[in-house]
């Protein structure tokens, strides 16, 4: 089946955005929602952890009030010896304490002292005291009789609407809230004996501001049970003071004391449940939170839901642009115009395999044959300008010396050693580092130092023909003598001062050659003499020759020159290396040359 241009557009297209973009977006969601749930398991662990820690030592410090009165010794005196000793001090005194318990903290509702000496009775409503009452069957009290049996200090009441001890308080059923109750036993010290009862009626609200901080309202449900699984408190208010019989909360218990969450689902909640267990003296209670997957994942879900609305968006945006740019331009185009683009930025590759088997796919290929036939040619050109340059440097060091000298030069050397002529053994020595050098063919990349030394032996032989009338100086870098560079780079500049620069001059002459590394890494070479110079127009033309290939002397040029080092420099650094020249106003020349401290693709010619 033979699609069209713009079917073949629309179907791509639609293919390669969807595909990726719901790939992308499921595993998104996926990544976010698992590491949604890792954070909020943490971060409300940590939560609870602390609000448990607040209702800990807040429930304690209630349950440890009675304490304060074994400080107070009058009371004291009162629950051992009872009221009727001295009726209107001893009442007094128990005021006094009643009072004090009970302005000590707002959130108390009532309270209720039971001395056991005669079996008197007091309470403390909303600050009024009540009278002198009997209390004969104290321990008809469930929590009054199950604190004598266990011999515990404290026990609490869940919560439960308030009632009157002993029938004493006058609470009128509007006022009726519902309180959690601290019964304390009140024993002598240190004989142990019973002395009596001391309740504590607390309203919700501090327990409240506390649970509070701990969820958030209307959303998430928190609830504190005690070790019957009696709800303490609950974000749903009717649920206080009702066992907890949830198959959830029967789970919890089964996890061990070191979890932290469970995952549950059915038909009344979905999602995370983050429980932690009380310590101290309300070890065996418990603290959880439970958070709604709706809620856990709301950012994901906004997030992925948003995510489709875009991709949606886009798609049609790319389908519109598709279909109206499907009827002026094609993909296989607008790939050829983008490979033409390249080509005329130098960069002479294609980037594509086939434009298809049409009118525009013929022209393709014949588009890349004619890019390979260009590469083909410039690489041939490259080689047979490389291959130019090297034949050019073998003939100038052929010109240097002959091969045949070289074992005559030996043979005139070890004869001057018999005659004892040092000064001619030495000169024949440079003269044939010069040649082994110059005639060694296996290399043309070789350390700077060699170079160095090849140059120090030419001017050797120089200083022995110009005696004193030639001072030479080398200041070279130590960290440059293993930088490697082309060969023959340097000794046909020093040839060119005695050609040119002292061929007139009867002063003394002087060379001084200097090598260094550079700050931004470049090598910079630079030989000056004190020569002759050259005049403006002289300087000129040897620009000319250097950069535009003129030359106005071609058939009096004796050596490949300055135009030869510098054009083997640039092939050698793809164009990265200069060369200047300056001529100063009273004479002298200068050479200066800057290259890379690497060479790129380092090319070995034999």
């Amino acid at each position: 089946m033979q699609w069209s241009i713009r079917k073949k557009l629309i179907v791509t297209l639609m293919a390669v955005i969807i595909l990726p973009f719901g790939i992308a977006n499921a595993f998104t969601y996926n990544q976010t929602t698992k590491a949604l749930n890792e954070r909020f398991v943490s971060t409300n662990h940590d939560l609870i952890v602390k609000g448990e820690q607040e209702l800990s030592t807040y429930l304690e410090d209630v349950a440890q009030m009675s304490t304060v009165l074994y400080r107070y010794t009058p009371f004291m005196n009162v629950m051992r010896d009872g009221i009727s000793r001295n009726l209107t001090y001893n009442q007094e005194e128990v005021r006094r304490a009643l009072a004090y318990l009970f302005n000590s903290r707002p959130e108390i509702e009532q309270m209720h002292l039971y001395i056991d000496k005669e079996k008197d009775s007091y309470t403390n409503y909303h600050s009024t005291i009540s009278g002198r009452g009997t209390y004969e069957q104290i321990f008809s009290h469930p929590y009054y009789a199950r604190l004598n049996r266990s011999g515990s200090f404290s026990v609490i009441e869940p919560p439960h609407e308030i009632y009157s001890y002993n029938n004493i308080s006058v609470i009128p059923n509007s006022q009726k809230v519902d309180v959690l109750s601290f019964h304390n036993i009140i024993r002598d010290v240190p004989s142990d004996k019973f002395l009596g009862f001391l309740s504590i009626d607390i309203n919700l609200s501090k327990i409240g501001d506390i649970a509070g901080r701990l969820y958030t309202e209307g959303i998430e449900d928190l609830y504190i049970m005690n070790e019957n699984g009696v709800i303490i408190y609950s974000s749903n208010k009717a649920e206080i003071g009702k066992e907890n019989k949830e198959k959830w909360f029967q789970q919890v218990k089964k996890k061990p004391k070191t979890g932290k969450s469970l995952e549950w689902k059915d038909k009344q909640f979905s999602g995370v449940i983050v429980y932690e267990n009380f310590s101290n003296s309300f070890k065996n209670w418990y603290i959880v939170k439970r958070i709604p997957y709706d809620v856990l994942y709301q950012s994901a879900r906004q997030t992925a839901l948003t995510n489709i609305l875009i991709a949606f968006i886009t798609l049609f945006i790319v389908l519109m642009a598709t279909l109206f740019i499907s009827f002026r331009l094609t993909a296989p185009i607008k790939v050829l115009i983008a490979n033409m683009k390249k080509v005329e930025n130098g960069e002479f590759e294609a980037d594509f395999e086939s434009l298809g088997n049409d009118e525009i796919g013929m022209l393709g290929r014949h588009f890349k044959l004619m890019i390979s036939k260009i590469n083909e040619l410039i690489e041939r050109e490259y080689k047979l300008e490389i291959e130019n340059k090297s034949s050019q440097l073998r003939v100038l060091q052929s010109q240097i010396n002959p091969h045949f000298l070289y074992n005559a030069f030996q043979s005139i050397g070890t004869l001057a050693l018999k005659l004892k002529a040092v000064p001619v053994y030495s000169l024949l020595t440079s003269l044939s580092t010069i040649m082994r050098y110059s005639m060694n063919m296996k290399e043309d990349i070789v350390p700077l130092s060699s170079e160095i030394k090849h140059v120090n032996s030419y001017l050797l032989l120089q200083k022995q023909r110009f005696e004193e009338q030639l001072e030479f100086s080398l200041n070279i870098q130590k960290e440059v003598e293993e930088i490697r560079v082309p060969k023959m780079i340097l000794q046909p500049i020093v040839e060119n001062c005695f050609k040119h620069g002292f061929d007139q001059q009867v002063e003394k002459a002087i060379i001084f050659i200097e090598v260094f590394l550079q700050k931004d890494d470049l090598v910079c070479i630079s030989v000056k003499d004190n020569g002759i110079g050259v005049s403006e127009e002289q300087l000129q033309n040897i620009y000319e020759e250097l950069f535009q290939g003129v030359s106005k002397e071609e058939k009096n040029r004796e050596s490949i020159g300055l135009k030869n080092i510098y054009d083997r420099l640039q092939i050698y650094y793809s164009n990265q290396a200069t060369m200047t020249v300056k001529s100063g106003n009273e004479g002298g020349f200068t050479v200066t040359i800057k290259i890379p401290n690497e060479i790129p693709n380092e090319v070995d010619q034999s």
